[in-house]
């Protein structure tokens, strides 16, 4: 072995580690930056600064801007349809009764995410940050069709598109929430009170009447 080599490999995973965990300041403190000032007046300076990084340290691990806070966009939305698979994905449960406890799950966890939650639903975006979030919104219209799909198999629920009325479950609780959202903070009550109504909107849009299928006027 060269002299120096295995005390280069001994440091690597150091290294290794202190990469990972400013990756994860700068993630962190990109997402306090977005939840008090929004997406559009988020600065990478203000970011570095929280991280306690140089601002030239974090082109290091995000080429551009737009990376960064589109990987800090891609972590919230991933971990918000982990929340809402787990709960569809229930065993002993109807398919109506789920998808009433997704929606009101996350319509309680975006009310209570305030800033945060607004930028990530409501506000414009850079088209390449914008992507990812269009992307979450397929993921949860998937999810919420798979269970639909399982309804219908099991005879819960009568015949209907379940793509169409899965992106339409996602489109009704986020739009449902962009009021409230503008009005923040909201309290626990009024919390409870959207969350009951959007649910019970989404339940009623698959297990009211079906459409009929190819059928024209």
């Amino acid at each position: 072995m060269v002299e120096g080599e295995g005390q280069a490999l001994s440091r690597s995973p150091r290294v290794a580690a202190r990469q990972a965990e400013a990756r994860r300041r700068i993630l962190e403190a990109a997402r306090l930056v977005v939840s008090e000032q929004g997406f559009a007046a988020a600065q990478v300076a203000v970011v570095a600064s929280i991280a306690d990084v140089a601002t030239g340290s974090i082109y290091r691990h995000f080429p551009s801007k737009a990376s960064l806070f589109s990987e800090m966009l891609r972590q919230v939305c991933r971990r918000e349809l982990e929340v809402v698979r787990a709960i569809l994905e229930e065993d002993g449960r109807s398919a109506a009764e789920r998808i009433g406890d997704a929606v009101t799950t996350f319509v309680d966890r975006a009310l209570r995410g305030g800033g945060l939650s607004y930028a990530v639903i409501v506000e414009p975006m850079d088209p390449d940050i914008d992507q990812v979030r269009l992307d979450a919104r397929a993921g949860l219209a998937a999810a919420f069709a798979r269970v639909i799909k399982e309804g219908i198999a099991a005879g819960e629920l009568g015949d209907q598109d379940p793509d169409i009325r899965g992106a339409a479950i996602v489109g009704a609780f986020l739009e449902g929430v962009v009021a409230p959202l503008a009005a923040r903070p909201v309290d626990a009550a009024r919390r409870d009170e959207v969350g009951r109504e959007i649910a019970a909107f989404c339940q009623n849009a698959v297990t009211g009447a079906a459409a009929t299928r190819g059928s024209g006027t």
